[in-house]
């Protein structure tokens, strides 16, 4: 099918103005494909933190803006030129969509390691955040950042993935362990901590889970991690049952997925003393007490989504590991209302999508998708 073949309109689900509720409008489908560009027609986008920041205005995003950036689906064109096929991505190929939208191609980010080519600052735009998202019936997306899925990964786990799941992955790998060493994870129990869980463990790590949610800590437990802390018990009580585990010295290394003002100071105090900490929660403030620094050492990273390699070994790992992201998935665009009522709610566990296209789901089972 060529691009002339495809409807000139579809529906997306749009930020209009800030601070106000989402509309569903018709919009032209993003035909204007670039040789690196994939346009593909979405089957599951997901929702994720970062969508209430985008709506509140917080990155500036031009308005109408398509939101969400968490999303997969089927390419139905590619760009002319042979650029994407070079990259191996084809009409029919099943995938995970990038976030970042036309890189340069010639800054020291894009020239130097891969694991840093998602920092390019010279971009269009981050999908769902800075760019039309996934929020919709196609997306236009770069093969540069896009991810081809393996057959036993579902679209269901797949469009969460691709923000929530790279994100996590890489601060597990910035944690930079050994088998059989102590990772915890503060904000254990959300759509970033229950996969983080799972990739842990499946890296051979052993794993402190800390929530304070009832729905967070069943979670936690549900997915494997070896201790489960209840952070509402206070700083001093989680600090001394991590240290209880781990021979009195703290988790060897702590990610930091809550957002919550005193969860970067409680994930460096677990954490054994030259040990590092990764923040991956954006607060407006990231607040640290300085002892944390000063005389224990604590060592502080942050970590932004994947890049195009490191996103193909985490697609590997739950291939062969069957790590799964829990979904509450909600059937057709204009649900968005219920799963913003779910999310706002504070009881979901896992991550809230929405079924864009049910035959492409159907049409998957044929090939194994069973994560």
């Amino acid at each position: 099918m060529g691009l002339e073949e495809l409807p000139s309109k579809m529906k997306a689900i749009q930020v209009v103005e800030f601070k106000k509720p989402y509309q569903i409008n018709d919009v032209d489908v993003p035909k204007d494909l670039q040789p690196t560009d994939l346009l593909v027609k979405i089957a599951v986008a997901s929702n994720c933190h970062t969508d209430s920041m985008v709506q509140q205005g917080v990155f500036g995003a031009p308005l109408p803006q398509t939101a969400s950036h968490e999303g997969s689906g089927t390419v139905v064109a590619v760009g002319s030129g042979g650029e994407a096929e070079k990259r191996g991505f084809k009409v029919g190929d099943r995938v995970m969509i990038g976030l970042p939208l036309h890189p340069c191609g010639k800054c020291g980010d894009c020239t130097g390691p891969e694991s840093q080519t998602q920092y390019c600052t010279k971009i269009d735009g981050h999908v769902g955040v800075t760019t039309n998202g996934c929020f919709a019936e196609y997306i236009k997306a770069d093969s540069r950042s896009t991810t081809k899925l393996p057959n036993e990964v579902s679209f269901l786990s797949a469009a969460p993935l691709a923000c929530a799941g790279r994100t996590i992955w890489r601060a597990i790998l910035q944690a930079e362990l050994k088998k059989g060493e102590w990772l915890c994870f503060v904000g254990s129990g959300g759509g970033l901590g229950h996969l983080g869980v799972q990739f842990a463990k499946a890296l051979g790590l052993k794993v402190i889970g800390i929530d304070a949610r009832d729905e967070g800590i069943s979670l936690t437990k549900e997915y494997g991690a070896d201790v489960v802390v209840d952070a509402r018990k206070g700083k001093e009580e989680a600090v001394k049952s991590v240290q209880d585990v781990t021979n009195g010295e703290g988790a060897d290394a702590t990610v930091c997925i809550s957002d919550a003002p005193t969860a970067a100071g409680l994930a460096c105090a677990v954490t054994k003393m030259h040990g590092t900490m990764v923040q991956i929660a954006q607060p407006d403030e990231v607040v640290i007490p300085f002892p944390e620094l000063i005389f224990r050492d604590i060592r502080i990273k942050g970590s932004l989504i994947c890049s195009e390699e490191e996103s193909q070994a985490m697609l590997k790992c739950i291939a062969e590991h069957g790590v799964t992201a829990k979904t509450v998935p909600f059937k057709g665009l204009d649900k968005i209302e219920d799963l913003v009522k779910l999310v706002h709610g504070g009881k979901i566990q896992g991550k809230a999508v929405i079924v864009v296209d049910e035959k492409q789901i159907e049409d998957e089972k044929k090939l194994g998708a069973k994560f």
